[in-house]
């Protein structure tokens, strides 16, 4: 089936990290066209005001996803272009899964206009930050137990520790999920010797932002909320200087040093 000819672009965006200049061209282009824009309050507002004058706005607060993206299919299907916005990458934990769930359960995925275009990740934001930490294996879990069970991010947790990836958590530690990051902590502490050097990244490329690096043992759960990356290092991992490093392997194949 082709698309429909009276329905208009429904494309999904990541705004990436926070910092406007870091919005990818092709999400800015979308949203220069878009006569509807969807997405979390809080996102929106990291949105350029000028891409935003004269269009429909539609905007929810926090476990407003379905609403939100729902209406934003809808708007589609009467013939206007539309962008729903997310965070960071919207294929990296962001709305780009649910869209295409909805337009699955539809029956739209070969009938609507429908793109994703790519942005940069909060993990690629973090680790900037702080260096090189991410050069070799890295695995990305998510804290949330929102719509996973604790019992399976325990077990992706384990698994990706005792292989010892360095480990990038999203969403570490809420009001209602204030225990979860300490478990998670005790579970990588098997795995990891306590001076692994650990990255903590918060409110990354936006206004207010803090980069912390500290030996494992001695990292708080109150240093963490959602606003927060974390990124623990492997076996391999070391600070240089004031950077997290996970070497990829190159001291072992090249002279790292000039000769004298």
């Amino acid at each position: 089936m082709t698309a429909l000819s009276t329905s208009g672009r429904l494309t999904v965006i990541g705004l990436g990290p926070g910092d406007a200049r870091l919005i990818a061209p092709l999400a800015l282009e979308a949203l220069s066209q878009a006569q509807v824009v969807a997405g979390y309050a809080t996102y929106l507002e990291l949105v350029p005001a000028q891409l935003l004058s004269g269009k429909q706005i539609i905007s929810t607060g926090m476990m407003g996803e379905v609403e939100r993206c729902g209406a934003a299919i809808e708007a589609a299907l009467s013939g206007a272009d539309t962008v729903v916005v997310s965070g960071g990458d919207a294929g990296v934990y962001g709305m780009a899964g649910l869209v295409v769930e909805l337009l699955e359960a539809r029956g739209l995925l070969e009938r609507l206009n429908f793109q994703v275009l790519p942005g940069i990740p909060a993990l690629a934001a973090a680790a900037a930050l702080l260096g090189a930490p991410l050069t070799h294996d890295f695995a990305c879990v998510s804290l949330s137990d929102l719509l996973t069970p604790w019992e399976r991010i325990a077990t992706r947790l384990t698994a990706a520790a005792s292989a010892d990836f360095v480990l990038v958590l999203y969403n570490p530690r809420s009001r209602r999920r204030e225990g979860l990051f300490s478990r998670a902590l005790t579970i990588i502490g098997e795995f990891r010797s306590p001076d692994t050097p650990v990255g903590i990244v918060r409110q990354a490329w936006r206004e207010g932002q803090t980069v912390t690096t500290l030996p494992l043992s001695t990292v708080s759960p109150s240093a963490v909320d959602m606003l927060t990356i974390v990124v623990v290092g492997n076996s391999q991992t070391r600070l240089a200087g004031k950077w997290m490093l996970t070497p990829r392997g190159y001291s072992g194949k090249y002279a790292m040093r000039e000769r004298s």
